[in-house]
């Protein structure tokens, strides 16, 4: 059973949620960069939220599909039409053997997520099955998906699919959505796209603030920064006015996380990301609170953004919002599915 790649979009990848505790080794946490939305899309076929999904990033693929199967498309929204029928998004889909998913470009923010009962079945490596672009491993073949590359499916993901359809229409009639395939009127919001207005992204002091000294601060903080091109799943890079650097500012080489905003001798801002090298030398001017690391992965070249500073404790309460949002509708999607859910799941 396996997906069919007839076109691969701009860069689509297998993504889960990372390899964490594996810096100390040189390799990065890597995983969805929006991951919240990684979670829901699971969700929505009845999956646990590390099963691997497809990641598209600005523009989609289009995939043929080689059985019946239960998708889910979620994150930021993109235009996408199953066999020429406009596809819903946030919904669970049972899509027919043989249809077309053409996934165009995004309409609002960066990345989305196609998530299909039972995952993706790729191998695990080093304790995940997402795709490793620094380091050419996991996914499918360690690299973006390409025209003729084959996503393989959990074995059963036909007989699950339909099973799992069945428990979510038993009680409530489904709509059809095109000749073959089938959806439900509900969906699943998403909470990490950008909304109306300049998006303003939360951050604690970093650690070489004093380094930098109040000059570079006051003028990080008071700018508006712009998303570049050069920007990818390593990091964003952000154009704006040059931060007075002195020369040759930079510090022993030190772990980085997701969220870092380093300051090269150029002084345009670099904000890590999921793909983020595992140290870096350039001196850390902010930390992105956990509770914004995925909206700003959203935001797509040319957005602007704004930086402001908080504290831990309001960092702890923004992330302890954010995973009760989300918490609460996986819950609420398993309970639609019933506490056991059919043995669909990709192998070890």
């Amino acid at each position: 059973m396996a997906l069919h790649v007839l076109r691969p979009g701009l860069l689509t990848t297998v993504q889960d949620l990372g390899r964490p505790g594996l810096q100390h080794i040189g390799v990065g946490p890597g995983g969805a960069m929006d991951q919240a939305s990684h979670r829901l899309a699971n969700a929505l076929v009845g999956n646990p939220g590390d099963a691997a999904t497809l990641e598209m990033a600005l523009v989609g693929p289009e995939l043929r599909f080689g059985s019946d199967a239960l998708v889910a498309l979620h994150g930021a929204p993109f235009s996408a039409r199953l066999d020429g029928v406009p596809m819903p998004w946030a919904r669970p889909v049972l899509v027919a053997a043989g249809a077309r998913l053409q996934v165009g470009n995004a309409t609002g923010g960066c990345y989305g997520y196609l998530a299909v009962a039972g995952g993706i079945d790729v191998p695990v490596v080093l304790q995940g099955r997402g795709t490793c672009l620094p380091g050419g491993f996991g996914g499918v073949a360690g690299a973006p998906l390409a025209a003729g590359s084959v996503v393989p499916l959990a074995a059963d993901v036909a007989d699950c699919s339909r099973a799992r359809f069945a428990r979510l229409t038993a009680s409530r009639a489904a709509v059809d959505i095109g000749p073959a395939s089938r959806s439900v009127r509900w969906f699943v919001p998403s909470f990490t796209l950008p909304g109306d207005g300049l998006p303003v992204i939360r951050a604690l002091p970093g650690l070489h603030v004093p380094l930098l000294g109040d000059a570079v601060r006051a003028a990080f903080l008071g700018a508006t920064w712009r998303v570049t091109p050069e920007s990818n799943r390593m990091g964003l890079r952000l154009a704006g006015p040059a931060l007075p650097v002195r020369p040759a500012t930079e510090v022993v080489t030190e772990a980085t996380w997701r969220g870092t905003v380093q300051v090269p001798p150029g002084g345009q801002p670099i904000a890590l990301l999921a793909d983020h090298q595992a140290t870096g030398g350039y001196p850390k001017i902010a930390e992105v609170i956990a509770a914004d690391t995925a909206l700003l992965a959203q935001l797509p070249p040319g957005a602007g953004l704004r930086v402001v500073t908080v504290d831990l404790a309001s960092a702890d309460a923004a992330l302890e919002e954010r995973e009760g949002q989300v918490g609460r509708l996986v819950r609420r999607l398993a309970w639609e599915f019933g506490h056991e859910r059919p043995p669909c799941t990709a192998s070890t």
